[in-house]
């Protein structure tokens, strides 16, 4: 569940805000109780007042409704006294020149501890941008107690990528970087899309690969270019952020089956409007539309991941070449095979891999998941030794993963 206790709503009719009539009951007083861009008030965690009602609300959804994890909203807003507006994180004295909320960074410590203690097998991420060191360490060491720290960056990256490179200029070698550069000393969760992205009036990524296209060609009966080209790039984007996820995934609501339509809550802005206030799940479950190849795909790759434990290792690198927009990487037992040309497919492609002989577990063009079905799936793939080194030979097309698993 997204918790949300780095600020509360300004407005006085649902809110905290003049509760009792004055601006500092809950919040800072006068200007610094007011978020300079998000319209919203600033909790003062130096109150016992306070630290009790929050600690209360993690308690609550834990007890009542039996949540086992939580993402914490907007942190790097709470430990900066300045919200880390503006600021580029680029060395350690970031973090120790006083700006922090000391006060802020106590109570997430004193969350992470009761949300064990009400519960030891619950789970907290952080969502926060600034890298802060220790959000993600045992308090028992220094840290503030979080299970997980967010990726932050994987999810702006896709956007970017898409919004503003042609499929030819996809950069495999920049994306395998920016997906896997994470510290290794805090574990940490990927993911391909976020709330930042598919809220209030911006696109998911399925709208952004297909735009209105969505709304007159996704059944399985019609043909449409562009469908095909954003279900194919859906299918690997997912798949290579949780083949490179540093410890965990993190899915979007609606994400899995690539719903048409960004989350959009009641507002001023929109007439106070329900009509975008919700998930369409029956699309993904109707077998005369294309989002049920989404959805089984889904399925099936978190399966595998299940299966497969890679989080206990690192990916490796095997293969990455920036012209013909193919990415291998090796992950403990498993090859991952990306081929992100829109037009180009390769036979016989050979790369260096561990000797031995392997099964496909996972193919993206598969007919299953509204594929083309250009691959043999049910057949042993041997290394062989060439050019000074044990080489597998794939057949990779255009816009296709695959995920083979190395026998004993």
């Amino acid at each position: 569940m997204d918790i949300v206790h780095s600020h509360s709503v300004n407005n006085l009719l649902e809110g905290l805000s003049l509760l009792d009539g004055t601006d500092y009951q809950y919040f800072h007083e006068g200007a610094r109780g007011n978020h300079p861009t998000w319209t919203s008030k600033c909790f003062n965690y130096g109150k016992n007042e306070v630290l009790h009602f929050l600690l209360s609300n993690c308690k609550y959804w834990l007890e009542e409704y039996k949540f086992d994890g939580f993402r914490f909203d907007g942190i790097t807003s709470m430990i900066y006294h300045d919200h880390g507006l503006g600021k580029d994180f680029t060395d350690y004295s970031c973090y120790f020149d006083g700006n922090q909320d000391e006060d802020a960074l106590v109570y997430l410590a004193l969350a992470n501890q009761l949300i064990k203690e009400v519960n030891p097998f619950a789970i907290s991420i952080a969502e926060d941008v600034s890298g802060m060191p220790g959000l993600a360490a045992p308090v028992r060491e220094g840290g503030f107690g979080f299970d997980y720290r967010m990726s932050m960056g994987v999810a702006d990256h896709w956007i970017k990528w898409i919004k503003e490179l042609k499929d030819e200029e996809w950069n495999v070698g920049e994306m395998f970087w920016e997906l896997t550069n994470k510290r290794s000393d805090e574990k940490t969760i990927s993911y391909a899309e976020c709330h930042d992205q598919a809220m209030v009036g911006d696109k998911t990524i399925i709208f952004r690969l297909m735009d209105k296209e969505m709304y007159f060609s996704m059944s399985r009966l019609t043909e449409n270019l562009i469908i095909d080209r954003g279900i194919a790039l859906h299918k690997m984007i997912r798949l290579v952020t949780i083949a490179t996820a540093g410890d965990g995934y993190l899915n979007f609501m609606g994400n899995e089956y690539g719903h048409p339509e960004w989350i959009d809550f009641p507002r001023e802005g929109n007439g106070w409007s329900f009509f975008y206030a919700r998930r369409q799940w029956s699309l993904a479950d109707d077998p005369k539309l294309k989002y049920k190849f989404l959805l089984d795909f889904d399925i099936s790759m978190i399966q595998m991941i299940k299966k497969s434990e890679i989080f206990s290792a690192k990916p490796e690198s095997l293969y990455q070449n920036n012209q013909n927009q193919v990415l291998i990487f090796s992950r403990g037992e498993y090859v991952f095979a990306f081929n992100f040309s829109p037009n180009n497919s390769y036979t016989d492609f050979r790369f260096y891999a561990p000797a031995g002989k392997y099964k496909m577990v996972l193919s993206s063009d598969s007919l299953l998941y509204g594929g083309f079905d250009r691959v043999l799936e049910k057949t042993d793939y041997f290394t062989c030794f060439s050019d000074g080194g044990d080489q597998l030979s794939l057949y990779l097309p255009c816009r296709a993963a695959v995920v083979l698993k190395k026998g004993k």
